[in-house]
C-alpha cells in the first residue's frame, strides 16, 4: 500500500515552464543566503547566520543534477566553512563583477545561459540575472532586482528565500516528488 501523498507545494505552470531545463543555479550570499546584515566580532571577524532550510535546498539541487554556484562580493571563513559543509564545489569569492565569474563557470561545465538560473538581491546581481533563463529574488530585494526577476519569493533573504527558489527549480525539473518521497517513506 502506497503512503505517497500529493505534495503541498504548487507553482504557476507558466513559471515552471520558464524554469524548465535549468542545469545550474547562481546564488548571491549577502541578502540571499543570509539576511544581508553584517555582524563583526570585537576582533573584526565577520559573523554570518545561515538558514538550514536554504542549505538543505542547495543539497537537494545537487541530488537533482542542478549545480549550485555561489558568486559573492565578499569573502569570509564562515562562508567558506558553510559552503564546504554543503558540498558546494563552485564558488567565486570577492567578486564584484559577477558576470565573468558566471561565464567562466558555464564554460567549465559546458553549459550556457539558457540552462542557467540565478537568485540575487541587489544591483551587482543584475548582469547575471538578466542573462539567465530564469531569475529569482527574495522578497526584500532592491526594487530594480524585483523588477528583473521572473519570480519573487514570499520569504526574505536568509529566511528561506533560497529554499523557495530551490523548490521551484526542483518542481520544474520533475525531481521534487521523488526526492520528497525518499524522505517520507
Amino acid at each position: 500500500m502506497s503512503t505517497a501523498r500529493k505534495p503541498a507545494l504548487n507553482f504557476d505552470p507558466a513559471l515552471l515552464l520558464k524554469a524548465q531545463g535549468v542545469k545550474i543555479a547562481f546564488f548571491d550570499v549577502d541578502g540571499v543566503l543570509t539576511d544581508g546584515g553584517l555582524l563583526f566580532s570585537e576582533t573584526g571577524e565577520t559573523l554570518k547566520r545561515f538558514n538550514t532550510l536554504d542549505g538543505h535546498g542547495l543539497k537537494l539541487l545537487q541530488l537533482a543534477g542542478i549545480t549550485p554556484v555561489v558568486i559573492t562580493g565578499r569573502d569570509s571563513k564562515p562562508l567558506r566553512v558553510r559552503l564546504q559543509a554543503l558540498g558546494i564545489e563552485h564558488a567565486h569569492f570577492g567578486t564584484e563583477d559577477k558576470r565573468p565569474a558566471a561565464e567562466q563557470t558555464l564554460a567549465t561545465l559546458g553549459l550556457d545561459w539558457s540552462q542557467a538560473a540565478a537568485m540575487g538581491d541587489d544591483w551587482p546581481d543584475l548582469p547575471v540575472m538578466r542573462r539567465c533563463a530564469f531569475a529569482c529574488a527574495p522578497a526584500n530585494a532592491h526594487v530594480e532586482v524585483l523588477a528583473a526577476a521572473h519570480h519573487v519569493t514570499d520569504a526574505r533573504g536568509g529566511d528561506g528565500a533560497a529554499r523557495a527558489f530551490c523548490d521551484l527549480l526542483l518542481v520544474a525539473s520533475g525531481r521534487y516528488v521523488d526526492l520528497l518521497e525518499k524522505y517520507t517513506r
